[in-house]
């Protein structure tokens, strides 16, 4: 199958996923696709964190279609319940347990047709846990809990630093620590198109911000201007990225310099798949894959990204607004999909989302309020899509997992979720502690969404 043919195949696929008849047996085309997938250095993997910024309404994202749990929803809901008719189903390989069916907003019609072409996968109802923690501990305060609860700054924290009381490393940061060695220009490992770089600083890694425009200003740069008494900016950035320490494996040990960066942004203009342009999600995961694109010239065998997408903390208007952010998610993800399969690395390249916490199950007059657990979307051709991971919520409100107000305590912990994401990106078994400290009190290390 061409490009041209691919992608008006998704297109239409789209179409029928959008009116809930996709058919599983046309699926099955995707296959199609896996000789060129095979030709993808197999030595070189990415990982792209994006950011739902302000607590992602899990319960208007996936939404349970089958007949009981439907009308519980919509009574539990009222004014902010999606119409049944819309949801766009979800027909996983495996069954989920009690007959509990889920639904897509139906803004999500190119990632649904992702799911059926088993790229994207769901994990269900995972949040910031020190341990395994049931209802009644909980409430009786006898295990111990993340830090800050229901507060937008330290569960972003909790979430990017796996629930670390110094809120200083993240773990992308900290896989990029694991794997640093792989890259010959240290300085490219860790790559952020956002200011907020916790998750992607490690011990020996600093994340590098880029935008569209190039290299931006972090306070790793700042700090290497002032060291070696640069006057500029673009001075700075070289000196950083030239300087070396025999004695350490630094991220500012490699010969690169901003040109190359520059130049690899040029190369998003040769990637023939189309990004939204007034849509700032899609334009980060452009620049992305430009860089994706630019591996090679870069000198990188591994690299980790982090984007974002801000206006998730839906108070009020949940209905409007919520609506217009699952199109953009829906638009930029798709589109960097097809990207990494228009550069042949679809099969080495995961896009996985966090927030830093759900909300609350039932509504709060026009919106809904500060929750914990939520839903959360693994894409790529590495992904054993058309499936949910995780324990599915009993959906209702009382139950064995509502700490009170609607707010879903988690099953799954970022722990399990990143290590997950770590190993197959090469981590080790004997460092994943260091990525997720809290690994060991868990009993499942790996949730199985990833093929080795």
């Amino acid at each position: 199958m061409n490009e041209l043919s691919r992608r008006a195949f998704l297109q239409r696929l789209s179409y029928l996923a959008g009116a809930g008849v996709v058919a599983p047996m046309a699926l099955n085309l995707s296959a199609t696709n896996k000789a060129r997938a095979a030709t993808a250095g197999s030595d070189y993997k990415a990982l792209v964190c994006v950011l739902l910024d302000g607590g992602n309404d899990q319960t208007n994202t996936l939404i349970p279609i089958d007949p009981s749990n439907y009308a519980t929803y919509r009574n539990i809901r009222q004014d902010v319940a999606l119409d049944q008719s819309t949801l766009l189903p979800l027909i996983p390989t495996t069954n989920l347990a009690g007959g509990l069916k889920w639904g897509f907003n139906p803004n999500l019609k190119r990632l649904n047709s992702l799911f059926h072409l088993k790229k994207l996968a769901i994990l269900q109802n995972v949040g910031s846990l020190v341990q395994p923690t049931s209802l009644d501990q909980y409430k009786k305060r006898s295990v111990a809990l993340p830090r800050g609860l229901f507060a937008h700054f330290n569960q972003k924290q909790n979430w990017q630093s796996t629930a670390s009381d110094l809120f200083r490393e993240g773990w992308g940061g900290k896989i990029g620590d694991a794997m640093l060695k792989q890259n010959s220009h240290g300085a490219f490992s860790c790559i952020s198109t956002d200011e907020d770089t916790v998750f992607l600083t490690g011990k020996n890694t600093n994340p590098l911000r880029v935008t569209a425009d190039g290299i931006k200003s972090t306070k790793s740069i700042n700090e290497g201007s002032q060291a070696s008494g640069a006057t500029s900016f673009s001075e700075a950035v070289n000196n950083l990225f030239t300087s070396s320490d025999d004695n350490d494996d630094n991220v500012v040990a490699s010969s690169a310099n901003e040109s190359i960066i520059l130049s690899a942004l040029q190369n998003a203009e040769t990637i023939s798949t189309k990004f939204p342009t007034e849509n700032a999600l899609a334009q980060q995961l452009k620049t992305v894959a430009s860089l994706i694109k630019a591996r090679d010239n870069l000198g990188v065998k591994r690299q980790i990204f982090f984007v974002k997408l801000k206006g998730f903390d839906t108070h009020n208007d949940l209905l409007g607004r919520h609506s217009k952010l699952m199109g953009l998610l829906d638009n930029a993800l798709a589109s960097f999909y097809e990207a990494t399969e228009e550069l042949g690395v679809a099969q080495n390249i995961t896009t996985f989302t966090m927030s830093e916490f759900g909300r609350t199950f039932n509504s709060h007059g026009d919106g809904s309020e500060h929750g914990w657990g939520a839903h959360h979307i693994i894409m790529g051709g590495a992904v054993k899509g058309r499936d949910f991971y995780g324990e599915a919520p009993e959906i209702g409100l009382n139950t064995a997992t509502d700490v009170g107000r609607g707010i879903w305590l988690p099953t799954t912990s970022i722990d399990q979720y990143s290590a997950t994401l770590a190993r197959w990106f090469g981590v080790s078994d004997n460092n994943l502690a260091m990525v997720a400290p809290n690994l060991h009190k868990f009993n499942n290390r790996d949730l199985g969404f990833m093929s080795s």
